[in-house]
Formats: C-alpha cells, structure tokens, sequence
C-alpha cells in the first residue's frame, strides 16, 4: 500500500489574516485575494532552458514537477520554509520534456516528450526518501508524445496522445511489452494535441487534434475487442469552428491543450490563433471566451494573444472546499499570464446569443460566431474582456501556469529558465522574499539587430554560439529567437492562416451526443 502525499498546512505556516495586503477592505475571504490581485512574486531557479511543462502532486499540491528542454525533472516541495532549490531532480527523458502527470494518489510520476518514450517514476516515497532519479519504466510509442493523463482513480492506469495520431490505454499493473496491444490503441487521423481524464468519472476523457476536433469519449466503447467499439468512443463533439459576419468565411483554430475543471463540469480550449474557450459539459457550443480586450493599455502595447508555441491552461479556485473552480489561468505571447474569472454555467447560457442560419449575413461586424457548419445556426459566447489579474514579471512567451489549489499562489513558465510563484503578498509559507512585481512589460523589439540575427541563424541551425559567456546570455538568445518567430507570426488571423472550407464529408458527418453525462 503506497502512502498519499498529501498536503496539510506546515507547523510554520502564516495565518491569512497576517498577510492582509494593507489595501485590502472588507470580509477576509481567500476569494478576496484572488480578486484583489496577485501583485507579488518570485523565481525558482534550478533550469537551463525553457519551462514547457509543470505538475502539482495530487491531494493537495505539496509537491511540483517541473521539466521542459534541459531533461531534467526538478520537485519542489511547499513544505519547505523557503524554497531556494528543487527537493530532489529526476533523470528526464532524452529530449524535450512536454508533459507531467502525477498519479491519483501520487505513487507515481510520468513524463513524456519529444523522445517518443513515456517515464514513469516511482515518487510514493517522496516525503520521506530516498527515491531513485531513474524510472522504473520506460513506455515506448512511435512518435512525439503530446500529453500523459491519469485515471483519477487508480495510480496505475494512464493515457498518452501523440503526434502520431494514437491515443494508448496503458495499464502499468500488467507487465510492460515493446508491443502494445492493438486493443488499447485509439488510431485518429490527424495528430493527438491533448487528452485528459475526466476527473470525477472514470471511463471519460476528451482529446483534441490538430484537425481542431475535440471530443468527448467513454474507454468502454474506445477501447477493447473490436466488436465491443463503437464510434471510437465518441459520445460528444464539441464545435470549434468559426464564422466570422463581415467577411463571411469560416475557419478552424487547432486546439493545444483542454482541461477540465475539478469536478468535471466545465472545459476549457485553448487554441493557436483564437481565444481560451469556456464550455460547459453538457453543451456543444461555448459559454464564454476569455480575452484581454479591455485591458488598458499604451499606445502599441499587445494584449493576450496565442500565436506561437503550444499554451497549456488550467482551472482552479480560492477555495476547494467551499466554491467551484471559477477562474481560469492562460499564458500569452505578450509576456504575461491571464487570470479570468468564470461566471456561473446558468449565467453564461442566458447570455449567449444564438443567431438562426438564415439570419447571419454578410453586414459590416467583425462579430463571431460558433457553429457545426455553414448552414448551421451561430452560436456567439460572452466575451470575459476583463481579466481578474495580469501577471507579469516575464521577459518572454508564458506557455504554462497552475493554480495552487490550497494557496493563494499561481505559478507559470514559458521560455524562460524559471518558474515565476505569483502572491497577493510580500512572503507565504514557503517563500520569505517576494518583491513587488515590476509592471512594466518588456516590450518586443520591432526588428533584430546583425548581432542578434547572427546568434538567431546559429540556433536555427543547430549549433551553439561560441561567445557565450554565462546562462543569462544563454537565455537571451532563446528569447531573441521566439522574439523573432513573435515578428513574423504574431496576430495572425485565424480566418487567413487556417481557413476551413466546409466539404460534404463535412456536412454528412453528424456528431455523436449520447448524453451520457
């Protein structure tokens, strides 16, 4: 029987009411924090390299994982006084880490990557040690893996999408074999973008793919004998599609990440070009999406945007026992990270507008709409314009972030070599030395200097430059280079860089709705 690590405030614990920030009014709810801001923070320092993945430890959050393109897989535990280094780091992968996941009840830890090889770590001895830096198992799959997902009922059993377009039921009770059953194997047709378990309901999942399909399935009708599969396990396709008024054409984000909120009622898309979207679970038409349009601004200051690298959200809340996870935390290509706050599902239903086919005409809106497919009713979600909180103290893209779900504290990575701890106040449980976070953002350079173009061409070609001095100017030159990428694809228009045209394979596709939820 494998202990549960789980997280039980520290002896040395502040009480919330010491760390009232001082313009803080009014009831001392863990809400009023969220909603008052998160106007402090820190760095953890032990990477080399960009940040692309983060883990909190289930029951609690007591320990996070983090890895990304270095290979190495740092844990860092909040039981800490003040955390200046990881409590223990893994041998990653071979190359770049793309995933975390820890287990149900944190007996294992799995990580997968660009090496095509799924690790699987035995961390049950995490808080008492010591613990091996290699995996006890290695998973072998035949192309990148873009996500790891765990039961959330049994340690055992996980799910991996790759690019190859296969999602695979694994189950590490049995004895792992170079060949994987044809019977635990989902084969789509384009690549694997995400896949996540229900948390609540064993035998769901949703996966998305860069065909920008996003699905709901049921392992029983997934996987197994061929005779016992049905529909590859569909049982809701939610619609990603949209049409925009003014110039009457049609486009298809592809999604980078979903997520489920904690008790499995809500989704959230994240899409390359377009906005974070709301869904609820039992509708296949989006509630809100979550923009930073109204966020004041200088004059050429960007906004949220999603144009470059792959986004991973989540949601989370000020109190998990008392309120649902109401907010929701995205990274941007401008150097921040964006903290909305979700309204009801009830609310957001009512609010929606619903425009008939025959009603939706070319006039001179930008207005834009969801729908199944051209001759199909737009559906137009509320827009969240207004964030709960803008986190900065970033020099480049934020790729990834997590909400604490027993602090008040975000956490959130990208292309820099540090994970940023995001606080309402000057010093918390595990960190004594918050500094105000400095408000302004760094601006993106409009064009790139001989010198930097010279260092840019040497990492697009592979080979390192031979005039750097430290791990600052390691770091500089990848931000130059994403800075670069920022410059050409940046803002793109989704209804100029991914158009869709609707075929009539598309029209005779009906989706799958069985209402099992």
């Amino acid at each position: 029987m494998s202990r549960t690590n789980d997280l039980r405030p520290p002896a040395h614990s502040h009480s919330l009411a010491g760390l009232r920030p001082r313009s803080l009014s009014g009831p001392l709810t863990s809400s009023a924090f969220f909603d008052y801001g998160f106007h402090y923070s820190t760095k953890l320092r032990a990477h080399s390299s960009c940040i692309n993945a983060l883990a909190l430890s289930s029951n609690g959050g007591r320990f996070l994982a983090s890895g990304g393109d270095d290979l190495d897989v740092h844990l860092w535990d909040f039981h800490q006084e003040d955390i200046k280094k990881p409590y223990h780091t893994l041998v990653g992968p071979r190359n770049n880490i793309f995933c975390l996941e820890f287990s149900h009840s944190n007996q294992f830890l799995f990580a997968g990557g660009t090496d095509t090889i799924v690790h699987q770590y035995d961390v049950s001895r995490l808080e008492i040690g010591p613990l091996s830096k290699l995996p006890m198992n290695m998973v072998r799959e035949h192309d990148t893996i873009r996500d790891v997902t765990c039961s959330p009922f049994r340690d055992e059993v996980f799910l991996s999408g790759s690019e190859n377009g296969r999602i695979i039921q694994h189950d590490a009770r049995l004895s792992f074999s170079p060949n994987i059953r044809t019977a635990d194997i989902i084969q789509l047709t384009a690549e694997v973008t995400s896949v996540q378990f229900h948390p609540t309901v064993e035998n769901l999942f949703i996966t998305s793919d860069s065909d920008s399909n996003v699905c709901l399935r049921d392992t029983r009708m997934a996987f197994g004998p061929r005779k016992s599969r049905s529909n590859e396990g569909i049982v809701r396709t939610f619609h990603t599609t949209i049409a925009r008024r003014n110039i009457g054409s049609m486009s298809r984000p592809e999604p980078s990440s979903v997520a489920f909120d904690r008790e499995g009622k809500k989704l959230a898309i994240t899409s390359l070009h377009y906005y974070p979207t709301i869904y609820s679970l039992s509708d296949t038409y989006p509630l809100a999406i979550c923009t930073g349009n109204s966020v004041a601004r200088s004059p050429g200051q960007r906004t949220y945007s999603n144009s470059c690298t792959m986004k991973h959200g989540c949601f989370g809340g000020p109190d998990p026992m008392i309120s649902d996870d109401d907010y929701y935390l995205g990274g941007s290509d401008d150097f921040c990270g964006y903290l909305w706050k979700i309204p009801p599902v009830e609310q957001l239903m009512a609010q929606r507008e619903e425009i008939p086919a025959h009603e939706w005409r070319l006039d001179g809106s930008n207005i834009v709409g969801f729908t199944e497919n051209a001759d199909s009713s737009k559906f137009i979600p509320t827009e969240l314009s207004t964030p709960s909180a803008v986190l900065k103290g970033h020099n480049s893209i934020v790729n990834t972030g997590l909400i604490h779900p027993q602090f008040p504290l975000i956490l959130t990575s990208g292309i820099e070599s540090t994970i940023t701890l995001h606080s309402p106040f000057p010093s918390c449980p595990f960190s004594r030395q918050l500094s105000l976070t400095p408000q302004e953002v760094r601006q993106l350079p409009s064009s790139t200097t001989p010198e930097e173009a010279r260092v840019i061409d040497s990492l697009l070609l592979g080979v390192e430059p031979a005039f750097r001095e430290t791990a600052d100017e390691a770091e500089m030159d990848t931000i130059r280079l994403f800075d670069r990428i920022l410059r050409m694809e940046g803002g793109a228009d989704p209804f100029e860089v991914l158009p869709w045209v609707q075929t009539s394979e598309d029209t005779d596709d009906s989706s799958s709705d069985t209402s099992m939820v």
